[in-house]
């Protein structure tokens, strides 16, 4: 049971209330809770309560019990007497209690090859709704008690009925009378309740025994201490039996014996009322403390509760006898083949605990231990300790890294330097170049050379020199944590993501190339093609085909790399660096890797099985039209033309359902499907009319897309002017248009004819009048030339000010950032300078057109003229990207005036005349400092501060 990563729900996360009664999963794959406040639905990412006071609502609040019948549809009964049916098509129907059946809590419910679902009454009875939702009720005979009831019913292959009750089992026959199970049962009278497991076969539970029906006849399967009340029992797909006791927590009953939780695995104490397991295999526990699930977890983990010495693990080392060693902050263990941990004392006699940081085993068999403050201790075959405690002596301790070369030689990385063991004396190698004052974190060996790794960079270690690897001019990084060696090829794990080393030149892979995190401890890779890499936000997991892809360029980002944390089983998401080996495959294969909260191990070959694991079945949540629920179940939705239409969907998988990936395709408008992330809603604005059908797919990271997919089929209705007989009105009055255009042209040509003939009989007056004309072009020259001194400066306007938005351009503000920051300098005057860029302004294009884009931002230029004071300057410097110049500003001031402009932003509606269209933007403000010694330095500030604003969330100020 050690395997099962353990969830747990509560009223805290969305449950109305922490007693689950029942727990059961429709056809869809939707999961049902019964509680005391309402029928609760969950869809792997959220709760859904459905009561009295939702809609649709309930007779009653508190759910007595819930059952699907053999039609998939789900049946929930009350506290009343009341039944409801959900169907599979979406439909409620509510059965209000009618006599002679008793107005008491249904306990249990179960249905029969006749269509009757027959009823449990609390201390009543046996009662059943026929097919024709009729209640009908026997009271038991007078000389049967059923005062004392205990929610049980099962329908059995032949069609008795049989049910639970605090003082035995009762049993319905093939005549209807409800009696005691026959004595020659030999049941004792106890709590009992009947179990009807998955392959038909009739169990009974009477008190804390196990009965299985053969032949009709009860056999004894299974017994526990007399002190334990069972109160719920599940058979699994595996054929295990998992019980639920009154106050001993969850049981599973298998070949091996009976198991528990382990420890750290417990469920909270209180009575377990039910168990279910769905159809991806979690067992689904209902308690009186919450909701549990069980889950097969990727990652195993060990800690203290298992034996180790310590939670805080430093190091991990297979040894060439296949025994795992564990070095933590308390000491040092040994894992035996068989699963069994042993620690290994190192304390010599009251001395406090040996603080375990690193290991290595020598070619004879010796495992070599560094400690915290102890030094090196060698222990051999024999089990013999050696200490060498002059490695304390020199170095001061802190004992990082080991390693044992060609000769058998331990070398040894410490907060002093390095040092070397050699037959059986420590001594500081004499090698020019090598560290002496530095942290050793990491020793390697690659191509027969020594690599060593401290917190000022990485050096190789030649036979007649030290050579240096510079890997700060790539990517900053400083301190090395980890080195693999992989074929031609050494990985450096650093505080800036990972370097390889090959044929002398230098690769990075880190947080620009898509690594989610900057420091990585370590990097291992399986025999399946993936590489683990460790990290203070968890392990992550990649393939080295893309990090060589971008170590070598031929790719500029790392895709699909995964996390795994808590969630995937792992004792502690922080793993452990800067000691050794952080990280290691056995000889199984299996990834281990040190966590801050014990040791966790994940066996590649079941990540693959997971991957392979059926897609996700895609389901639709919610339609709404312009905001209003739609019933899109059993009809098409019909959508008004210009409306918003929105649908949310999940896919229906409880393993990890946060991670579950989605796409979408409307079919008459996309001819590809959309890749929408994690994404569970989209969103559809103003479509052409016509009929449409919204298709989704969903599936696990790393799976295959789901082949069933959801569908929505909608009608988009055309506006007044999209329907047919106004597009024939306005051909046809394009076609009489035209025709009086010809005859407007044939006049026109006409009348052109005759002004010519006129023309040339003026010619002969027009000489007579040249003089006058070189007179009046004389003056038209005059004229010209005014007019070309108008336009050379219209044309100085307009190489200074941006034609869209009529602010001052770039040029003018590059002039005007130099002219204050030199006025700063001299005068000692409050600078500021803000840069903003509107969010998203790309969406507004390709959403809305470049034309409804160009009026936002002539709108924006004008809001920032309206803001800002007579000496301020406002510019565009090109595409969505703003500034704003503040002279005699303080930062206080400058914040004050950008909360102002978001104020009126966000004032501001239909922004470029689309409805409902929001703008907002995001800025970064600086204030000139000291520091800054050319205007561009102030730029670059503010700059900066802008990106931190979008990294933000956007519709921020960053102030610097």
């Amino acid at each position: 049971m050690r395997d099962y990563a353990v969830d747990i729900w509560t009223t805290r996360e969305g449950l109305p209330h922490n007693s689950l009664r029942k727990i059961v999963q429709t056809p869809d794959g939707l999961i049902w809770l019964a509680t005391w406040e309402g029928l609760v639905r969950y869809n792997g990412q959220e709760f859904t309560t459905f009561d009295r006071g939702s809609t649709p609502g309930l007779l009653d609040n508190a759910v007595g019990s819930l059952h699907v019948d053999r039609q998939g549809s789900l049946w929930i009964s009350d506290s009343r007497g009341n039944l409801s049916r959900y169907d599979t098509r979406g439909h409620w129907q509510h059965f209000p209690r009618e006599l002679p059946a008793p107005g008491v809590l249904v306990q249990a419910m179960a249905s029969d090859a006749q269509g009757r679902l027959w009823l449990q009454h609390e201390g009543k009875g046996l009662g059943h709704l026929d097919p024709g939702g009729r209640f009908n009720f026997t009271p038991p005979p007078d000389d049967l008690s059923v005062l004392l009831t205990y929610p049980g019913l099962v329908v059995d292959s032949i069609g008795q009925v049989w049910m639970g009750s605090m003082d035995g089992i009762l049993l319905r026959d093939g005549q209807g009378v409800l009696q005691r199970a026959p004595a020659s049962f030999g049941l004792p009278r106890a709590p009992s309740w009947p179990y009807l497991a998955p392959d038909g076969v009739l169990w009974l539970v009477v008190g804390n025994s196990l009965y299985r029906m053969r032949d009709g006849k009860p056999v004894l399967h299974y017994s526990l201490d007399a002190q334990t009340f069972l109160t719920s029992m599940l058979i699994d797909s595996k054929g295990l039996i998992w019980l639920g006791t009154e106050s001993d927590g969850l049981m599973r009953l298998g070949p091996g014996g009976l198991e528990r939780m382990p420890e750290g695995k417990k469920l909270p104490g209180g009575r377990i009322l039910s168990l279910f397991e769905d159809n991806e295999g979690s067992i689904w526990v209902g308690a009186n403390g919450g909701l549990f699930r069980l889950r097969e977890a990727l990652f195993t983990s060990y800690g203290i509760s298992d034996g180790l010495s310590g939670d805080y693990v430093r190091s991990v080392l297979e040894d060439s006898q296949r025994r795992i060693w564990i070095g933590s902050a308390q000491g040092l263990d040994r894992m035996d083949a068989d699963g069994s941990i042993h620690s290994i004392d190192l304390a010599r006699g009251n001395e406090n605990v040996v603080s375990v940081l690193s290991l290595a085993e020598g070619r004879d068999g010796t495992i070599w231990v560094g400690t915290f403050a102890d030094g090196v201790i060698g222990i051999g075959r024999d089990g013999r300790l050696t200490r060498f405690d002059q490695v304390q002596q020199l170095s001061s301790g802190n004992v990082r890294a080991l390693v044992v070369d060609a000769n058998n030689w331990l070398w040894v990385g410490t907060q002093g330097g390095l040092l070397r063991i050699r037959d059986g004396k420590v001594e500081r190698p004499e090698i020019h170049g090598l560290p002496k004052q530095e942290l050793v974190t990491a020793l390697g060996q690659h191509e027969g050379q020594l690599w060593v790794g401290s917190t000022e960079g990485v050096r190789i270690v030649h036979p007649d020199r030290v050579e240096r690897v510079e890997l700060s001019q790539l990517g900053g990084a400083r301190t090395v944590l980890g080195l693999q060696s992989i074929g031609k090829a050494m990985w450096i794990s650093t505080d800036r993501g990972l370097y390889r080393y090959q044929d002398g030149k230098l690769g990075h892979v880190g947080l620009e190339q898509g690594l989610p995190v900057d420091a990585v401890f370590q990097l291992v890779p399986d025999r399946l093609g993936n590489v683990w890499l460790s990290s203070n936000r968890g392990v992550l997991r990649t393939d080295m085909v893309s990090l060589n892809e971008v170590a070598d360029g031929r790719r500029s980002q790392l895709d699909g790399v995964e996390r795994y944390a808590e969630i995937d089983g792992m004792s502690n998401s922080q793993a452990n660096g800067s000691s050794g080996p952080g990280s290691m495959l056995d000889h199984r294969g299996r990834y281990w890797v040190v966590t801050a909260g014990g040791l966790s191990v994940v066996d590649p070959q079941h990540l693959r099985q997971l991957r392979e694991r059926p897609s996700p079945r895609p389901m639709l949540e919610q339609v709404r039209v312009n905001g209003q629920l739609q019933d899109w179940r059993n009809s098409r939705v019909e959508v008004p033309g210009g409306a918003r239409v929105s649908i949310s969907y999940v896919g229906l998988s409880y393993l990890i359902s946060d991670r579950i990936r989605y796409r979408t395709r409307l079919v008459g408008l996309d001819e590809e499907w959309i890749e929408r992330g994690r994404q569970r809603s989209v969103e559809y604005i103003s479509l052409p009319p016509g009929r449409y059908t919204l298709q989704v797919s969903s599936m696990h990271p790393g799976g295959r897309w789901s082949l069933q997919v959801a569908e929505l089929h909608f009608t988009v209705a055309p506006l007044w002017w999209q329907s047919p007989w106004v597009w024939f009105g306005a051909v046809l009055a394009l076609l009489l248009l035209w025709a009086g255009l010809y005859r407007y042209g044939v006049y026109r040509y006409k009348a052109r004819s005759q002004r010519l003939a006129r023309l040339v009989d003026q010619r002969t007056y027009d000489l007579q009048l040249q003089a006058e004309s070189l007179l009046a072009a004389n003056q038209e020259k005059t004229r010209l030339l005014d007019r070309l001194r108008e336009q050379s400066e219209a044309f100085q306007r307009q190489a200074r000010q941006d034609a869209l938005t009529g602010l001052p351009n770039r040029r003018v503000f590059d002039e005007a950032l130099a002219r204050e920051f030199s006025r700063h300098q001299r005068s000692g005057h409050p600078l500021c300078l803000v840069v903003l860029d509107i969010d998203h302004f790309k969406t507004v294009n390709d959403r809305f057109s470049h034309s409804v884009g160009d009026r936002v931002l002539t709108e924006v230029g004008k809001l920032l003229q309206q803001a800002c004071r007579d000496g301020d300057l406002p510019a565009r410097l090109g595409g969505e990207e703003f500034a704003l110049l503040l002279d005699d500003t303080t930062a206080v001031e400058a914040e004050q005036l950008c909360s102002r402009l978001q104020a009126l932003f966000h004032a501001r509606q239909d922004w470029g005349g689309v409805q409902g269209l929001s703008v907002t933007f995001s800025a970064g403000l600086v204030q000139a400092q000291a520091d800054d010694k050319q205007a561009t330095d102030l730029y670059r500030r503010a700059d900066h501060a802008l990106y931190s604003a979008k990294s933000s969330g956007r519709d921020v100020t960053c102030v610097e």
